[in-house]
């Protein structure tokens, strides 16, 4: 058996193919990305006179479609970097390198026959004990390798991505009843811990689980849609964050998907069922016409919706016209806002009966399934929300609703509920989940079974009901036990004001007396998107600058405390980490980032620069990873860059080339097991812990001051920036380059944070910085005025 996958193979290079390659290169694994020979040579190619023994030739579908995903947005790689450890090549000229791989992945094209051969033919090649596994999305797992050997077999089975493979958190595993337990186990840890899924094992039925009940949920809209005699706008205006689901709701979901993928997924299970299941996935003869038409979605341009200059159109079922996009005209007075699901059982509303009726039916509909395609409830229910963006699983929205409530509906309605369910509630059991104290309980087979609790998944809202210390109305501290503390934020959007600021003093000397160290972290959308604007510009209006000067004095303050705190304070960032949020992770001891980490100095985007040591400590930790004091243009001219043009990473391996995390700070996967390897971290770091002693910095002083502005003023020049930009460029020079000293002049972190606090107050007076301010606290954009 493989006991560490170095190397890996993925067979097909479409977007799938190459998407799980720049997967496995994003987390260090050497792979080979192999396609078919083409057939013909292209225009191109016989003008370079090539032929079709040449390597550019026989390679060319790989090569092609590798430098096509760095082009591809949303980018499939963490850094473009990461293309190093792809090789490319072809199914003829490198078949035999798969021996020295230890996990293959099929992604070929769905038909069974193809994809039984090429197992054939891996099983030819591979060495005894590697791993191989098909990327289907619904073909039988077993049926394609029957035809195998026996080690084949044993270490062969179904590895589901969805699409994009960075993004999509899900990964079904399907093993075959010849899949060797260990096998399947280990893969799922793989995925888990090295790859960053969510993993559910699924058993090998057509479809799977995610996309079996996600096609029938969608085809159930769409008729419920034609019903109710709504349009397409109507609908996603419905079908989205109102209940719990993306925003990119049902039809704009299809577009981005395509239609032509969703008809063979919804014709695959076609196939495979019988009776009133197989009407439920026949296509709808609009959807029939639009792939005559190549309505296929965004890969076509055009799908239910369209864009025409600035202007969103959509189709028109009945017509197959462009129309303009229309929403539902709510009456709720928290119109858009998640709904009370609740109202849907008694509400008399036009769209609470849309809601119901499109609804009712996933439930009933994962209910009769639930035992063919999965062993449990809960992974029924995770592959929902990790594969389609559910906020709850079908499960868990059906307590949210009240089972006996709803059942109660669904009779009145001559609807057929499955009978396990009519048997729970008749035994006394009220919900599909029961939650206390010590675990969370699931129902299957007649009684509660206890959910396995996972050591690397902290869940700090099970820590608020027994293990807070303190709390305001911004953060909190928990015991995250082992002797590590934890502050959390907890403020809207996880904005810094004065209360999570008198949190970090307070954490850190708790941690001081009685912990080994402080992780500062938190499980909401983002992990912080900056400090609180709309306070700032409030007090900005009100000419009450010496508030202004004293919070941001007080969040100077803190940054400090965390820098220099007795014990280490680990950061540990996902998502947006913006402004504020970045200016905490800069001064901690470590960085304990996940992978979709998404940082950058972005307040020149509201008219001012960082204002709690951000230019500096990102100047201080740029400096010490080049260690060459030589190099402090270099370094000014990096920072200011950064900073001026508020970069953002587009991951936190990117973040990393930024400067914002060092080669000592570290990158989780799994964004789940965040908050734990941040734990580990404060215990590792606190064995021998030595707060760092306050040394001077080196700056480029006014000779560096000109420089730095040159690349400004060009820019300006071009018109690229406004006159307002280019007067935030010279304050934010002149504080990275220490003011009008001369260069390499030695000077103490005080002095800079001085330099930052005046230059932040002089902007947050100007009109044109309130004006961006207000603009993005309404629009929630940048204004370029």
């Amino acid at each position: 058996m493989v006991k560490t996958i170095r190397k890996a193979a993925v067979i097909g290079s479409g977007v799938m193919g190459s998407g799980i390659a720049a997967l496995l290169a994003n987390v260090g694994i050497q792979t080979l990305l192999l396609d078919v020979v083409p057939n013909e040579l292209t225009e191109v190619e016989k003008k370079k006179g090539l032929s079709k023994d040449d390597d550019e030739v026989r390679n060319r579908l790989a090569k092609t479609s590798l430098e096509q995903s760095l082009k591809r947005k949303p980018a499939p790689f963490t850094s473009k970097k990461n293309i190093a450890f792809i090789t490319i090549g072809n199914t003829e000229d490198h078949w035999h390198e798969l021996k020295t791989c230890d996990w293959i992945v099929e992604v070929v094209v769905e038909n069974l026959q193809v994809k039984k051969q090429v197992l054939q033919n891996i099983d030819r090649v591979r060495k005894k004990g590697s791993i191989v596994s098909s990327n289907t999305s619904g073909i039988s797992v077993h049926d394609m390798s029957e035809e195998c050997s026996q080690d084949f077999k044993e270490h062969f089975l179904g590895t589901h991505f969805f699409n994009p493979p960075r993004y999509l958190k899900l990964l079904e595993i399907i093993p075959t009843k010849e899949t060797k337990p260990a096998i399947a186990q280990y893969m799922k840890n793989f995925g888990e811990e090295v790859l960053g899924k969510k993993v559910v094992f699924a058993k090998d039925t057509p479809n799977f689980i995610a996309n079996r009940i996600g096609t029938y949920g969608l085809l159930v809209t769409v008729r419920e849609m034609n019903k109710s005699q709504l349009n397409v706008g109507e609908v996603d205006s419905l079908t989205g964050p109102l209940i719990g689901r993306p925003k990119s709701a049902t039809f704009r979901t299809l577009d981005v998907v395509g239609l032509d993928t969703f008809a063979h997924v919804a014709h695959n299970v076609f196939q495979h069922v019988e009776g009133e299941e197989r009407e439920l996935f026949t296509i709808p003869s609009f959807m029939e016409a639009m792939l005559e038409k190549g309505l296929y979605g965004s890969k076509a341009g055009k799908g239910f919706y369209k864009k025409e200059g600035k202007e969103i159109l959509q189709l028109n079922t009945d017509t197959l016209q462009y129309e303009p996009r229309q929403k539902f005209p709510l009456k709720d007075k928290n119109k858009g806002k998640k709904k009370d699901m609740k109202a849907l059982l008694y509400s008399s509303e036009r769209e609470d009966q849309f809601l119901w009726n499109i609804i009712s039916p996933v439930l009933l509909y994962s209910a009769h399934l639930v035992s063919q395609i999965a062993d449990n409830i809960i992974d029924v229910d995770e592959a929902m929300r990790a594969g389609f963006g559910w906020k709850k699983g079908p499960f868990e929205l059906w307590d949210e609703l009240g089972v006996e409530e709803t059942v109660a509906k669904m009779k009145n309605e001559e609807k057929t509920v499955p009978s396990w369910v009519e048997e729970m509630l008749e035994s006394g059991f009220t919900t599909f989940y029961k939650q206390t104290s010590e675990a969370l309980f699931y129902f299957k087979e007649s009684e509660y079974k206890v959910k396995e609790r996972e050591e690397k998944r902290i869940h700090l809202a099970s820590l608020e009901k027994t293990n807070v210390l303190q709390k305001n109305s911004g953060a909190a501290l928990l015991d995250m036990g082992d002797d590590v503390l934890c502050l959390q934020f907890t403020s809207p959007n996880n904005a810094i004001g004065l209360d999570i600021i008198d949190m970090i003093h307070k954490g850190i000397n708790e941690a001081e007396r009685n912990y080994k160290g402080l992780v500062i972290g938190n499980q909401g959308k983002n992990f912080c998107v900056g400090a609180n604007l709309a306070m700032m510009l409030m007090e900005a209006q009100d000419d009450n600058y010496e508030e202004i000067d004293f919070v941001i004095s007080k969040f100077q303050g803190a940054m400090q405390h965390i820098k220099y705190s007795l014990i280490p304070v680990v950061t540990a960032p996902f998502s947006m980490t913006l402004g504020g949020g970045a200016e905490v992770c800069l001064p901690s001891a470590h960085i304990q980032a996940a992978s979709e980490t998404y940082m950058g100095l972005v307040e020149g985007g509201v008219g001012l620069i960082p204002g709690g040591g951000g230019s500096q400590n990102l100047y201080q930790k740029v400096l010490s990873q080049s260690g060459n004091v030589t190099d402090l243009l270099k370094v000014a001219s990096h920072v200011f860059e950064t900073i001026a043009m508020a970069k953002v990473s587009t991951s936190a391996r990117e973040a990393g080339e930024l400067g914002f995390l060092n080669p000592q700070d570290k990158i989780t996967q799994n964004e789940e097991f965040l908050l734990y390897d941040a734990k580990q971290a404060v215990i590792h770091l606190s064995s021998d812990y030595r707060a760092p002693v306050q040394q001077k910095i080196p700056v480029v002083g006014e000779s560096g001051y000109a420089t730095l502005l040159l690349g400004a003023q060009s820019m300006k020049y071009s018109g690229y920036v406004s006159d307002h930009d280019l007067k935030i460029a010279k304050k934010l020079a002149f504080v990275i380059a220490g003011g009008r000293l001369p260069f390499g002049t030695k000077v103490d972190e005080q002095y800079l944070l001085d330099l930052e606090r005046e230059a932040f107050l002089s902007l947050i007076g100007e009109l044109k910085s309130q004006e961006r301010m207000q603009h993005m606290l309404l629009k929630g954009k940048p204004l370029r005025n």
